[in-house]
């Protein structure tokens, strides 16, 4: 079975995400979803919890009509040294055949570890990424129109907005980045 490897904050989870899930899905018959930087939380580029962005994926995964039987999604929390970082993932995952990513530190890790590593496909990608909904978040401008119906609905339940709003007022005025 060929099994593929994505990793990602999903701070939030958006529909950027959700296309490049569905083209490594073209790939691969099983996806291990990686939901990195888990005790990550209430912090300006990382506003949801862990469980937030669980349910985020799971329920636009449903939503799209993803077959639950063609991923896993395993939360991992970050390593406290690069060098170790695979490790730790490898250690949380079942095996897996290539992992997908853009990002630069990531690629440069699991290549260094032995590991096939492919660029994902991009969707509008100056369009949909998550600092683009937090901005849009901070300043009252259209989100949702970013996420899945799914992660709206999450985002709704938490109050996540107007926890952007906060988080990011904060940062914003004392002149910090949130990137």
């Amino acid at each position: 079975m060929k099994r593929g490897l994505f990793i990602g904050r999903f701070q939030p989870f958006h529909l950027g995400h959700l296309y490049a899930i569905k083209k490594v899905l073209d790939e691969v018959e099983e996806l291990i979803i990686v939901v990195g930087s888990t005790q990550k939380s209430h912090e300006p580029a990382n506003p949801f919890t862990v469980g937030e962005r669980l349910l985020m994926l799971k329920n636009s995964l449903t939503e799209a009509g993803i077959d639950a039987k063609r991923y896993m999604i395993i939360p991992v929390p970050d390593a406290l040294m690069h060098s170790i970082w695979v490790a730790q993932v490898v250690s949380y995952t079942p095996p897996f055949d290539t992992v997908y990513t853009n990002e630069a530190l990531t690629r440069r890790l699991f290549q260094e570890a032995g590991f096939k590593v492919k660029p994902v496909s991009l969707y509008k990608r100056e369009r949909y990424w998550a600092t683009e909904v937090r901005e849009r978040m901070l300043s009252g401008g259209e989100w949702n129109k970013l996420v899945p119906k799914a992660v709206a609905k999450v985002i709704r339940d938490v109050d996540g907005a107007n926890r952007v709003k906060d988080l990011l007022k904060k940062d914003h005025n004392a002149g910090m980045s949130y990137s």
